[in-house]
């Protein structure tokens, strides 16, 4: 028996019409329930009105906005696959994304014109449709008010892809992510039961919606439920402060990366700040330094660490409150629907608290890359997803991430993973943000460097970071070099982009 999937938003606005839906900071637009079915009824009618037909490509580069949403929604409704697209990327990289997808029509938010225009010759894509972002008078809003209203779901199976998402594409390619009905459907019921979140809950959405994590770990979850989501144009430590210290929006769940919980911390605007109503806290895309833990916790905030990939619609471990603050390092249990298991180089699995990479298998996983046979061959065994994350489970289940596979090192023939080092280099209180590299070196053939931002009006050395270490790692773990910046590179989701310091720091040391 084939299962079908359903109209999440046709279900909410029938059983709870007047229900807040979605409420969008930058312009005040507040949908409920009744107001966004029908809103993606026009999205719909658009699309067809455009010629989209079941299974075609639809891309966003956009902001974070209530359209985006309302996107996503009308392409399921009319059978068709949402594309997600990273506007931090270049115009031939955001070419060949759309001309291995064949997409069909990009929604492209005012801020990228520049960043379209340019892409538009390098495609063959059909329709660029603007969009202000914050419900003026544009492409997008003439062309729902112009639609006929579609309410009816296009038939489709659980098995059936809804979104696509290309990965960060740091070595080679960047590859098409297939994500299913299913794997939605599994990724919500399982995080939302262990984060004890139901349809009263406020989630705040600052990630990138263009990102799994910033659409599938707090946005799409909320509308599955039934609950509320408030749409923040990006990130930033301030308005997030403010937002959730309004008891008018009601916040209670919120997802950051660890960089942007570091950058509300620092920020003055903390400073009488009222997180009370905040149910769950959520932080994944890497490993949150114990001191920053510590810190949230001391005013109420228990932040649960998540661990999860696109390839697991960001869905895979996550740590209970109970297990806060004994677990502290540990990204959690596997979720009810992920099967993970350490192998080594062989793919054999290794003994309970021994490293080896990370493999997923299970119903939240993606069956695959688009059109790309080479990519599954590499990355998929007996249908057991390679993760590239060096992990350790304990007897208990519990998964530790070490590092990525990619991002250890090799001093002295002992492998270094360093996200081991940079959470002791957290506690520094000179240090803004800090990530570590291993860099060619001609007697241990590599050692570290430790990239930092430092505070303003601080100073810190080498030999500032080795007194910190000292006793604490294994000599051979202790770094060589230190490099100052005034900012790392970071990709989308917040996460550093390592293979852009190792090809920037060695000329900025002189290797």
């Amino acid at each position: 028996m084939t299962l079908q999937a359903y109209d999440w938003i046709s279900y909410h606005a029938a059983t709870t019409p007047d229900k807040r839906a979605m409420f969008d900071l930058a312009s005040g637009r507040d949908f409920s329930y009744a107001q966004m079915h029908d809103r993606v009824a026009q999205c719909a009618g658009m699309l067809r009105d455009k010629g989209i037909q079941p299974g075609d490509r639809v891309a966003f580069l956009c902001l974070n906005t209530t359209d985006v949403m309302e996107l996503v929604f009308g392409c399921w409704r009319v059978g068709a696959i949402a594309l997600a697209l990273n506007f931090r990327l270049t115009p031939p990289e955001l070419a060949f994304i759309l001309n291995d997808s064949e997409a069909t029509m990009v929604l492209v938010d005012a801020p990228f014109a520049p960043l379209a225009e340019p892409t538009k010759g390098l495609t063959k894509v059909k329709h660029w449709i603007m969009t202000d972002g914050v419900g003026g008078d544009s492409e997008y809003e003439q062309g729902l008010a112009a639609a006929t209203p579609d309410y009816d779901y296009h038939p489709q199976s659980l098995e059936d892809q809804c979104l696509l998402m290309y990965s960060s594409g740091t070595t080679g390619s960047p590859k098409g992510v297939i994500i299913t009905h299913a794997m939605l459907d599994f990724t919500a019921s399982s995080a939302i039961r262990l984060g004890e979140t139901g349809p009263s809950d406020v989630s705040l959405n600052n990630m990138p919606l263009f990102h799994i994590g910033g659409l599938n770990v707090t946005a799409l979850p909320s509308i599955w439920i039934g609950g509320t989501c408030v749409i923040m144009r990006m990130f930033d430590p301030e308005a997030t402060i403010k937002a959730i210290s309004n008891a008018d929006l009601g916040i209670s769940v919120m997802f950051c990366v660890p960089a942007a919980y570091n950058a509300m911390k620092a920020h003055p605007a903390m400073e009488g700040a009222d997180f009370s109503r905040i149910n769950l806290a959520l932080c994944g895309a890497e490993t949150v330094p114990e001191a920053l833990i510590n810190w949230w916790g001391e005013r109420g905030i228990i932040i649960q660490e998540g661990y999860g990939m696109t390839e697991t619609a960001a869905a895979g471990t996550m740590l209970l409150k109970s297990d806060i603050p004994e677990r502290i390092g540990w990204a959690g249990r596997p979720l009810i629907h992920s099967r993970i298991k350490i192998v080594d180089e062989d793919g054999v699995e290794v003994p309970r608290g021994m490293p080896g990479e990370i493999w997923f298998k299970g119903l939240a996983v993606t069956p695959g890359y688009w059109r790309n046979p080479e990519a599954n061959e590499k990355n998929f065994t007996d249908g057991w997803f390679h993760s590239g994350d060096i992990g350790i489970m304990d007897e208990h289940d519990y998964v530790s991430i070490e590092d990525r596979v990619k991002d250890m090192y090799i001093s002295g023939g002992e492998n270094v993973y360093p996200a081991e080092i940079e959470g002791l280099l957290y506690e520094m209180d000179q240090i803004v943000e800090v990530a570590v590299i291993g860099v060619k070196d001609e007697k241990w053939g590599e050692t570290g460097c430790v990239c930092a931002v430092v505070k303003e009006g601080e100073s810190l050395n080498l030999q500032d970071v080795l007194a910190h270490l000292d006793g604490r790692l294994g000599k051979f773990k202790l770094p060589s070099y230190f490099h100052a910046m005034s900012e790392l590179p970071r990709g989308g989701t917040g996460k550093v982009l390592k293979f852009e310091l190792r090809k920037a720091v060695p000329g900025a040391l002189g290797l």
